[in-house]
């Protein structure tokens, strides 16, 4: 989803970093093998999370949905070099996709893959995070957030995916809409949250960035 004007959108791409090489085979392995590739963050995204990280240089990364592992290798670019990224996801056939691209990276050694429910994981996780992406079944966002935000370090941040919803977030929702309905809360919820300060962003499917004080 692009909300910005095609020309302009292909502007911002054309002038920001270009994905390493292992990443583009990730990108195009993605898109030939697995369902719903629109899932991958991809390139542009993918060079904004990048980007974060190398900002905050985060030891401990926990990430709420891993696909094909595209955004993990994103955020451990920006790792210390004694940090670990724990990453959830529910579909244990995409475990050996993404442990073969972990293994071809430089961070291999750095990554945790965690298969199952992320409500369960989470909760077993003994770790404060310095970085949270939360790009997950919609839902639960909501919940996300009340298990992470007393597992953040004080100025810890956490970015969360697809918040705009394809412009569902502004339309009437339809009651059997369970995802819009949650987004809606979810967004009203970070923003009026005293304990943190949030930045909501049109990129792609929009992007939030939290800031806990």
């Amino acid at each position: 989803m692009h909300f910005l004007p095609e020309a302009i959108d292909q502007y911002a791409v054309l002038h920001s970093q270009k994905e390493p090489e292992l990443l583009q085979a990730l990108n195009n392995e993605t898109w030939q093998t697995v369902l719903n590739p629109r899932m991958l963050s991809g390139a542009y995204q993918g060079r904004i999370l990048s980007l974060v990280s190398k900002l905050i240089r985060p030891k401990n990364i926990l990430e709420i949905g891993t696909y094909t592992g595209y955004s993990a290798l994103c955020m451990c670019e920006g790792i210390q070099k004694d940090g670990i990224l724990h990453t959830i996801d529910k579909n244990e056939e995409l475990f050996d996709l993404q442990k073969k691209y972990f293994d071809l990276s430089d961070y291999g050694h750095q990554i945790i893959q965690h298969t199952g429910n992320a409500l369960d994981v989470i909760s077993k996780i003994d770790e404060k995070f310095d970085l949270v992406f939360i790009d997950a079944d919609k839902s639960n966002y909501n919940h996300y957030f009340d298990l992470i935000i007393n597992k953040m370090n004080s100025g810890g941040v956490i970015l969360s995916d697809n918040v705009l919803w394809s412009g569902k977030v502004l339309e009437k929702v339809d009651k059997k809409d369970i995802d819009t309905q949650a987004l809606i809360k979810y967004n009203q919820k970070i923003n009026n949250d005293i304990r943190v300060e949030t930045v909501l962003l049109p990129i792609r499917d929009g992007l939030t960035i939290t800031r806990v004080k």
